[in-house]
């Protein structure tokens, strides 16, 4: 059935605007006033923003960790999503202890399998690059239109790269055309600073951070920006938590390398003394890198405004208090790293930043959707209102105000990090190309209609424009 959203103020990356959107066969076919079609079904979104969906760059569903599983897999993560605006994720595929990339590559396509409500994509992850998989590696991106690869710096026992296998990995990407993500902290230190901490007595949640500083991150942040440039090689740091990371990107950036990067929704509004509450509290924020103190979210908000950052990821990592972060009850480096925000990325953006006046609603839909896209590969068919695109639309009600609880969160967690937390603006209707997910907040939508969204390998500096 054609479709028209009639009333509502449309918010792109670019601009503000009245209009009607016509949308047949899942595509934007007119952007126009007083729209008319015979037997078009009428979505009012009077007094409302529509904006392109969102699009989630960092989500971690279902996956094996540190001896566990994420609790939200692809069912309960992209209703989730959908709640929370979002249209697209792009999940990262583990290849750890597997011969073959694309047997972790067929494994992720099963766990997606019937479960997924919105479109997807993969990054694929490099821990380890044999002569039998660095061949395969640029075949395989090619086949399954991965535009993106992604190496840890950290976490020696699950993922952790060689800075050889990092280069290796940045030469090979250049060569096809694909971006390259890294986790930015120096896991040999830290790992040190981790046993130095146990062998002390310390067990406290508390010291996940502080065996994990600020200057480590920055450190990582700068090694791998000079590997990529040396490599040719676009780079893309994934959740930059800090300023001494932020530096190095911005110099980087002025030199004119070939760096992005991401931030997340805990690192501009949560800090290191949520890790300090009373008892085990503090492990319900701990992830990786970890919460820093309060003067870092500053430097990151100004980054975003100033366009040296460019996207925010909810890095969905999702471990319930009572289950799986009991596991390091009596050991800080036990406890799950994760935390869950795929659901409420978009309100939290939105209520901290554009409603707050930190940043307009432009730059906004520019974080939360058409920057992702661009970085890889996905616009214009996603992250923008435009004729042509997917019929990927938000109906957002920048008005209404909500409290953020786990009682009411769609997540498979038992607890949520803005517990309590009133937030402003709300999506209402969510559609993924034309189709109803959301519908006056109840989900409508069917699970196995996501798509899987090839891509294409052309990431350069020219072919990003951001």
């Amino acid at each position: 059935m054609k479709k028209i959203i009639q009333g509502g103020r449309i918010a792109t990356a670019s601009d503000v605007y009245e209009a009607d959107i016509l949308i047949e066969n899942g595509i934007i076919v007119q952007i126009g006033k007083n729209l008319s079609v015979a037997g078009a079904e009428i979505i009012d979104a009077t007094g409302k923003y529509v904006m392109p969906g969102g699009i989630d760059p960092h989500t971690h569903l279902d996956m094996p960790f540190n001896n566990t599983v994420t609790d939200d897999d692809w069912k309960s993560g992209t209703i989730a999503a959908a709640f929370g605006g979002t249209t697209t994720i792009l999940d990262f595929c583990l290849t750890a202890g597997e011969e073959k990339l694309s047997t972790a590559v067929a494994k992720w396509h099963e766990k997606a399998k019937g479960k997924s409500a919105i479109d997807y994509g993969f990054h694929l992850m490099i821990g380890d690059l044999t002569p039998q998989t660095e061949a395969e590696l640029p075949v395989l991106l090619e086949q399954e239109g991965i535009t993106s690869v992604k190496v840890f710096m950290a976490y020696a026992k699950e993922f952790q790269a060689t800075d050889r296998t990092l280069f290796k990995a940045f030469k090979i990407a250049k060569d096809v055309g694909a971006i390259v993500m890294v986790h930015c902290e120096n896991g040999s230190v830290i790992d040190e600073l981790v046993e130095e901490a146990r062998r002390a007595g310390h067990k406290e949640p508390i010291y996940h951070a502080l065996t994990r500083p600020a200057q480590l991150e920055g450190e990582a942040t700068k090694r791998a920006i000079e590997l990529a440039h040396i490599a040719g090689a676009t780079l893309y740091v994934v959740h930059v938590t800090c300023k001494e990371a932020v530096d190095e990107i911005i110099a980087a950036r002025e030199k004119g390398y070939n760096v992005y990067g991401e931030t997340c929704p805990p690192y501009l509004t949560l800090d290191q003394s949520a890790l300090a509450q009373p008892g085990f509290e503090g492990a319900k924020y701990v992830w990786s890198p970890p919460l820093r103190p309060k003067y870092h979210q500053e430097h990151l908000w100004n980054a975003l405004k100033a366009k040296q950052l460019q996207t925010i990821g909810s890095d969905q990592c999702s471990f319930s208090f009572n289950g799986k972060k009991q596991l390091g009850l009596n050991d800080f480096s036990k406890i799950p790293n994760g935390g869950p925000f795929i659901e409420d990325r978009f309100s939290i953006l939105y209520s901290e930043g554009v409603a707050k006046g930190k940043i307009t609603v432009n730059e906004f839909v520019d974080m939360i959707a058409t920057n992702a896209a661009k970085v890889f590969g996905l616009f214009p068919q996603k992250g923008t209102i435009a004729i042509g695109s997917d019929a990927d639309i938000v109906i957002f009600d920048p008005n209404v105000k909500r409290e953020i609880s786990a009682k009411t969160h769609h997540m498979n967690v038992d607890y949520n990090p803005y517990e309590g937390w009133e937030v402003t603006g709300e999506p209402v209707t969510v559609l993924v190309r034309g189709e109803y997910v959301i519908k006056e907040k109840e989900f409508v939508g069917v699970l196995g209609s996501g798509r899987y969204i090839k891509r294409q390998l052309k990431t350069t500096a020219e072919t990003i424009k951001i």
